[in-house]
């Protein structure tokens, strides 16, 4: 069992997958100056590791690497399925199913993509793992590269996405429940094996994220249920809403040097709790003028027209506008205070990754955009008639 996990671990492993898609080092690769472009045909972004795996934070930045891509099918494939498993893809998709599919379906998705992934953000900062060594390994992406690779929190947030998702419809809509899976499998595949195209993971880490994903899936599910009742809690519910993930953001084991690990967990944890918020304030002060029923309904997925697809993106712009203008406000706002009340310059970029500025002004801003987008933007929604 050792060796097997000593080789799903193996860099010449993720090396053998990329080589077979058609992604190779530059003949010249080395060390070169940061700032060159990338290219699929030139340069890529990545860094060059020690040989002895430790890793530091300043040579990540420090290097760039050369690769050659020879299939361009498989670049592209796994350059966009990696996209499916980052932020420009959850505040895209997560935010449409709440303005134009379901809500009762959104905030379950969101509260277990929340689940998953500050565990998964943690577990990486306990064990410490490193990520594949480079060379031989090609690596494609750089602003990660400082964190530590198990498990893997792209494949964990697929999973849990896409068979929640799976789980949370099946007996509300009416729809071949195979077509269900196979989606839902080849979503979360797509993924994990863009993780080894890209260089970010071994195999051994995009295995442990899955696996994880399922247990917390399996041992959650039966509390789901009371996910959908949170909206009508006590009304104190609010203040453990925000006083709970605050702490265990503030808490957040410490690196032995700065990743943004603690930052990514703070924006999600602290969006997680706005939602949460934001659902209890429309039952609590009837913001909404149609509750949104928890209980499983079966019905028929209405046909996508072209009035609905247009609704729906009107619905979608608006709401995406406000909350860009919410967050813009709101992080500009709590760096000013902080940076007033700890005596701090506001040019001085080093100074936001101070664990008693970065956490507060991260949590304060993405809890308003939870609550924008749960609250507010349904209600703007209803006064310009979208509803």
């Amino acid at each position: 069992m050792a060796q097997l996990l000593r080789s799903l671990q193996d860099s010449q492993l993720v090396a053998r997958f990329q080589r077979h898609c058609g992604l190779f080092p530059a003949p010249d690769e080395g060390p070169q100056k940061n700032g060159v472009g990338h290219h699929p045909e030139a340069n890529g972004k990545g860094g060059c590791g020690p040989a002895n795996g430790l890793r530091k934070a300043p040579a990540a930045q420090a290097y760039v690497q050369k690769y050659i891509v020879k299939n361009y099918f498989y670049y592209y494939l796994f350059r966009f399925s990696a996209a499916l498993g980052q932020e420009v893809f959850y505040i895209t998709f997560l935010p449409f199913t709440q303005w134009n599919i379901d809500p009762y379906l959104s905030r379950r998705l969101i509260i277990i993509w929340v689940l998953v992934m500050y565990v998964g953000q943690v577990a990486k900062d306990i064990l410490k793992w490193p990520r594949p060594s480079y060379p031989p390994v090609v690596n494609l992406e750089k602003r990660v590269i400082t964190e530590y690779g198990m498990p893997s929190t792209h494949a964990m947030a697929a999973t849990a996405i896409s068979f929640t998702l799976l789980i949370s419809t099946m007996d509300r809509y009416q729809y071949p429940f195979v077509l269900g899976l196979v989606m839902a499998v080849v979503f979360s595949t797509l993924v994990c094996l863009s993780r080894l195209y890209t260089g970010m993971h071994t195999v051994l880490d995009v295995l442990g994220g899955v696996l994880l994903t399922a247990v917390l899936i399996v041992f959650t599910q039966p509390a789901w249920t009371l996910i959908d009742h949170l909206d009508s809690a006590s009304p104190l519910f609010p203040v453990c809403a925000i006083v709970v993930p605050f702490f265990l953001c503030y808490n957040y084991p410490v690196s032995d040097y700065y990743t943004p690990t603690r930052a990514d967990t703070t924006t999600i944890v602290a969006a997680g709790a706005g939602v949460t918020i934001g659902f209890w304030l429309n039952h609590f002060f009837q913001l909404v003028s149609k509750p949104t029923d928890s209980l499983p309904v079966v019905q028929n997925i209405p046909p996508l027209t072209a009035d609905m697809l247009l609704l729906g993106l009107t619905k979608f712009t608006v709401g995406i506008v406000l909350i860009l203008l919410v967050r813009q406000l709101v992080q500009n706002l709590s760096l000013r205070v902080l940076y007033s009340w700890f005596k701090v310059v506001a040019k001085n970029k080093e100074a936001r990754r101070r664990l008693e500025i970065e956490v507060p002004y991260k949590f304060v801003t993405y809890t308003s955009v939870g609550i924008c987008a749960t609250t507010v933007v349904p209600m703007l929604h209803r006064v310009l008639g979208l509803l």
